[in-house]
C-alpha cells in the first residue's frame, strides 16, 4: 500500500503512467470521501481506471462504475474429486455446457426456460417498484438471461489444493445493463453540461443527489446488478446440471458464492454514510467470502476478506489487462496459446487471442499485493474452460 496523495491510495506494486494519471484524475473529484483505492489489478478504462474503488458524497459517477453493470463471479464447490472425474472425456462437458449456455456477444436463449421464468418474473416485477420497462433498452432482455457474452467472461471446471472439483463462472448484465449504463453515463455528461460543471474529462460526469436524473439511474443500477446476479446464478445451474449429466448422477452444492464487481451500494466508512462504486474490485470486508480469477490458463482464487480501512473493505477483482486487445493479437501467436493452455480442455481458435494469460497481469503478482486485503482460501486450476467468441 502506498498513498500517492492524501486522497489517494495505491495497493499496485505496478501501475503503468497513463493508469495512474488517470487515477489521480479521479481522486481530484470534489465529492470523494475519503479517498480513491486503487486495486492491485488497476489499468486504465473509461471514465476511471478498472480496479477501483471510489467512494462519494452526494453524487455519482455513472462511467466509475463500468458499463457491465454488476460483473462478477460465481462458483460452486462440489462434492466430486479429480479421481471421480479422471476417467471422463472432458470435451464432451464442454461442448455440453456450449450447448447449454448461449455464448458471444448477441447470443441469446430461444426461449425463456423453466428455471429462467421465476427470475424474469422477479426482475419484471422489481422493474415495475422501480418504474421503468426494461424493453425500452431491450426488446428480447428476458431471452439474454442465462447467457454468457465475450471478452474475458468465462466457465471452467477447476479443481483446488485438494482436488475438489469446483464450477466456475463470470458474466454479468450483459446487453440490456450495457444499455442502461450507456444511456446513464450520456445522461451524467448532459446534466453536467446543462449545469456548466468543470469536468476533467467528460466521462467523470456525475449525476447529484436528490435529482430526477440521480433516483432515476439508481433505481435502474439497482435493477440491472440484480439481473447481473440472477443471469449468473441462471447459467451456474445449467452448468450444475451438464456436470451431474456428465458423471452421471447428482451433483451436491457444499459451497456457493456469488459477487458482483462492477456496482455501486451505500456503505459507511470514516464515518460518513458514501456511495461506493467498486468498478473491478470485490467487497472484501472481515470473514466475507470471494472470487478472484486469473486468466483463461491460470489460477483463481476462492478468498475471504480481511477488512483492510484503507481499501474501504475491497479487494482486486482479476489479473487485470496489460495489453490492449489489439496490442495482443498483434504480440501474440496461437501456438502461444495453445502452449498456455496445454493440459486444459478448451475449444481452440485464434478468436481468444486476444485472451491469452500473457496479455494480462502476473496473477500471483496481483494477489501477494492484495495479501492485506484478503486470505486466500482455494487456489484453483483449470481442466476445462469455455469462452464465447
Amino acid at each position: 500500500m502506498q498513498w500517492i496523495t492524501e486522497k489517494y491510495v495505491n495497493f499496485a506494486s505496478v501501475v503503468d503512467e497513463v493508469t495512474l494519471a488517470q487515477n489521480l484524475m479521479t481522486s481530484s473529484m470534489p465529492f470523494v470521501y475519503p479517498h480513491f483505492a486503487s486495486m492491485p489489478d488497476a489499468h486504465l478504462g473509461k471514465g476511471c481506471a478498472v480496479g477501483s474503488v471510489l467512494p462519494t458524497l452526494g453524487a455519482i459517477i455513472p462511467a466509475a462504475v463500468g458499463v457491465d453493470i454488476g460483473c462478477g463471479m460465481v462458483a460452486v464447490r462440489t462434492d466430486f474429486r479429480a479421481t471421480d472425474i479422471a476417467h471422463l472425456d472432458r470435451r464432451r462437458l464442454r461442448q455440453a455446457i456450449e450447448r447449454a449456455v448461449p455464448l458471444s456477444a448477441g447470443n441469446n436463449n430461444k426461449r425463456v426456460s423453466a428455471s429462467a421464468q421465476p427470475r424474469v418474473d422477479t426482475l419484471e416485477q422489481d422493474a415495475r417498484t422501480a418504474g421503468f420497462d426494461p424493453s425500452s433498452y431491450v426488446k428480447q432482455w428476458r431471452l439474454q438471461l442465462g447467457t454468457l457474452g465475450s471478452g474475458n467472461h468465462f466457465i471452467e471446471v477447476s479443481l483446488d489444493e485438494q482436488d475438489d472439483v469446483w464450477l466456475f463462472l463470470h458474466s454479468g448484465s450483459r446487453g440490456i445493463g450495457n444499455r442502461i449504463a450507456q444511456r446513464h453515463i450520456r445522461a451524467a455528461q448532459d446534466y453536467c453540461a446543462r449545469r456548466s460543471l468543470g469536468l476533467p474529462h467528460q466521462d467523470l460526469a456525475y449525476l447529484e443527489e436528490a435529482t430526477p436524473e440521480f433516483d432515476r439511474y439508481i433505481s435502474e443500477l439497482l435493477w440491472a446488478q440484480k439481473f447481473a446476479l440472477l443471469n449468473r446464478e441462471e447459467m451456474m445451474d445449467r452448468v450444475v446440471r451438464q456436470f451431474a449429466d456428465w458423471v452421471g448422477g447428482p451433483v451436491q452444492e457444499r459451497e456457493r458464492i456469488n459477487c458482483h464487481h462492477n456496482y455501486t451500494q451505500r456503505e459507511t466508512h470514516y464515518g460518513r454514510d458514501v456511495w461506493l462504486s467498486r468498478k473491478g474490485a470485490i467487497a472484501a470486508d472481515p470473514g466475507r467470502p470471494g472470487l478472484i480469477p486469473g486468466s483463461m490458463g491460470t489460477r483463481s482464487y476462492v478468498v475471504t476478506g480481511r477488512g483492510s480501512r484503507e481499501s474501504m473493505d475491497s479487494a482486486p477483482h482479476g489479473a487485470g489487462r496489460e495489453y490492449s486487445r489489439t496490442r495482443a493479437r498483434k504480440t501474440f501467436t496461437q501456438d502461444q496459446l495453445r502452449a498456455a493452455m496445454r493440459g486444459i480442455e478448451y475449444r481452440d481458435t485464434p478468436a481468444f487471442l486476444d485472451e491469452i494469460p500473457a496479455a494480462y497481469k502476473d496473477i500471483d503478482v496481483v494477489m501477494q499485493d492484495a495479501r492485506e486485503l484478503v486470505d486466500v482460501r482455494h487456489t484453483l486450476r483449470q481442466i476445462i474452460n469455455v469462452k464465447g467468441d
